[in-house]
């Protein structure tokens, strides 16, 4: 292993070593990392995106709208589905090991022993050093959990972005869907506008609460903006733009409201003096790209991963496969993480299955797949465990014809690890 690797690959052990702090809100220790690299962040020009599902979704069509416009567009976003560097991108390309391994140097001598930070933390301050010192035009910023305690929150966006709301997380951002919606609502600033794509009568009155304490302007898909997918292709009509016959380049019914929802964004970019033509912006939403979300691997059998991660995901995924898809069976290789509503999970998928599939990552969250098969015992499908995710791939496409469907979902872990075996020239997973 040359030195650079093997110095790239000891400092992400350590940024991942991290994890063993967990999950804990708060600002100040990002700002304190921060404020020792001099506050890069400031002064810098930004984009943040919130909500339950689709968040890299939109941040991936801002990026590639912006990129067609000339400008050096950062990007971003958690978590990753191969290798670390996927999240710091600029104009799509990955941060250089050998400039990651630096960055991560760099930061270790900031930590405080006592109260080091969390990895999150620590990827959050990296990212926000790297694209500044990069000259980034604009970053997109994803959210990582919430948003009011979240550590992107140190930042001062230009426009927020919020894609939808339902139960998640509880443990940290409450047992009701107004708290969820109160923490996510959190990353609304004062005077800076917000697009949202929420639903809910009442997580829609209680953003347009906040945004009224902060004289914040909100902006709405469905009152505001409108869109519709036709036969010649995708229909935008916001305050100030309209454009029709725009073609996605990410599939799933779910992307048409997730694009409209970035079109919004960059319709208020421009109102502050942002340039971005109607053609860039068509050209933008056409080449998107965002691996491991309703991707094609395979054919003949066809081949699907997402990355569906929770009940609301799985469910969007369902309606999708029932629009989208002609197959004679429907193989679901099914792996979740342990700390998510895996009853709710089973509830959104397993009914469309005509065979289900066990199984986990390698990774130390993955619930175990006994788990999972008493979990989706109560739907009557047949079903089987196969421990070794890979092992569960081989096994799908052995019990498939060329007329089947096989989707892989329940996790971005065990969708990133589905692609390295789809795609062998990929390594494996870093996480």
């Amino acid at each position: 292993m040359r030195t650079y690797e093997k110095k790239y690959q000891t400092s992400v052990k350590y940024l991942y070593g991290l994890q063993k702090y967990g999950i804990k809100f708060g600002l100040s220790k990002t700002e304190n990392l921060l404020k020792a690299f001099g506050n890069p962040h400031k002064g810098q020009r930004y984009i943040h995106i919130a909500g339950t599902n689709g968040k890299g979704s939109v941040a991936a069509f801002i990026a590639s709208i912006l990129k067609e416009t000339g400008l050096k567009v950062g990007l971003y976003s958690s978590p990753h589905l191969v290798r670390f560097t996927e999240r710091f991108k600029i104009n799509g390309e990955e941060i250089e090991r050998d400039k990651a391994a630096g960055l991560i140097d760099e930061l270790r001598g900031a930590f405080s022993p006592q109260e080091p930070p969390t990895f999150f933390e620590a990827t959050t301050a990296m990212a926000l050093i790297y694209f500044a010192r990069e000259k980034v035009d604009l970053t997109v910023m994803e959210v990582g959990m919430g948003g009011r305690l979240d550590a992107t929150n140190v930042i001062v966006p230009m426009v927020s972005g919020i894609t939808n709301i339902s139960m998640e997380h509880q443990e940290f951002l409450g047992n009701r869907l107004l708290d969820i919606a109160r923490e996510k609502g959190g990353i609304i600033k004062e005077g800076i506008d917000v697009v949202t794509a929420v639903t809910q009568a009442p997580v829609i009155n209680a953003l347009e609460t906040i945004a009224t304490e902060r004289s914040a302007l909100l902006w709405r898909v469905g009152k505001d903006i409108r869109y519709r997918t036709t036969k010649t292709g995708f229909q935008y009509s916001g305050p100030g733009l309209k454009i029709k016959g725009l073609s996605l380049g990410l599939t799933g019914t779910y992307q048409a409201r997730n694009a409209a929802l970035a079109i919004g964004i960059i319709e208020r970019l421009r109102e502050k003096e942002i340039e971005v033509s109607d053609a860039e912006i068509c050209k933008g939403v056409q080449d998107t790209v965002w691996p491991g979300r309703m991707q094609i691997v395979g054919t003949n059998p066809t081949i699907l991963l997402d990355g569906a991660h929770n009940p609301g995901a799985l469910r969007v995924l369902a309606r999708s496969i029932r629009a989208g898809f002609r197959y004679r069976r429907l193989i679901i290789v099914i792996g979740v993480m342990a700390d998510k509503a895996i009853d709710q999970m089973m509830r959104a998928i397993v009914p469309l299955a005509d065979h289900v599939i066990c199984t986990r990552p390698l990774y130390w969250r993955a619930a175990d797949p006994d788990v999972l098969m008493a979990k989706a015992a109560f739907f009557g499908k047949p079903m089987e465990k196969v421990p070794l995710l890979t092992d569960a791939l081989i096994r799908a496409k052995k019990r498939a014809d060329p007329r089947d469907l096989i989707v892989v979902c329940g996790s971005l872990f065990t969708v990133g690890e589905a692609l390295t075996y789809f795609i062998p020239e990929l390594e494996r997973p870093d996480w």
